[in-house]
């Protein structure tokens, strides 16, 4: 039997928000309500919902690369518009999830790949942002770990021209069933 977690991705304000310091802008926003109903089925079947989140100090070396962005405790950080309501509202529930990271690949050096073993979770389903960057490397992280992998393309976006690029190497590299 497959038991599933949506792993929601660096959907914070500073990736989201018009004003963010690294924003995809409207693409971002526009996949908000999408998330957030996936969010609400998922937790509705008691079926595991992470939320993945950049955290960064605000001397972290990974700003010689990006503006500064994510940085802990500030608002920035915080999970944008309906998402952060979202949370609010269920983050008492146990299959409910929060895991700070400081790498594109959410599972790296974060505990998530031994958390969703402990659940007894086979599968992971990906949205957030960036397509191209943090869900592209969590996808593979997810692969390294021994998951099997599902994309919404209705549930990521970017600020290339990379997005569907990327969905397709997804499906190449680590045999990702994308959903539409």
């Amino acid at each position: 039997m497959t038991k599933e977690a949506l792993i929601i991705v660096d959907m914070s304000y500073d990736f989201v928000a018009d004003e963010g310091t690294l924003t995809v802008g409207k693409p971002g926003q526009e996949i908000v309500p999408y998330i957030k109903n996936l969010a609400d089925d998922f937790l509705s079947a008691n079926k595991h919902v992470v939320i993945a989140m950049d955290a960064h100090e605000p001397n972290d070396p990974h700003f010689e690369l990006w503006p500064v962005h994510n940085v802990v405790n500030t608002p920035g950080q915080e999970l944008y518009g309906e998402l952060n309501d979202w949370l609010q509202a269920n983050r008492e529930y146990k299959n409910v999830h929060y895991f700070p990271k400081q790498n594109y690949n959410s599972f790296f050096e974060t505990g998530l790949a031994e958390t969703l073993r402990k659940l007894e979770v086979d599968t992971v389903h990906v949205v957030g942002v960036t397509t191209d960057i943090c869900v592209f490397q969590t996808i593979g992280g997810a692969d390294a770990e021994g998951f099997k992998t599902v994309t919404h393309r209705r549930g990521v976006a970017t600020f290339t021209e990379l997005g569907e690029v990327m969905l397709e190497h997804m499906t190449r590299c680590f045999h990702t069933e994308v959903i539409d």
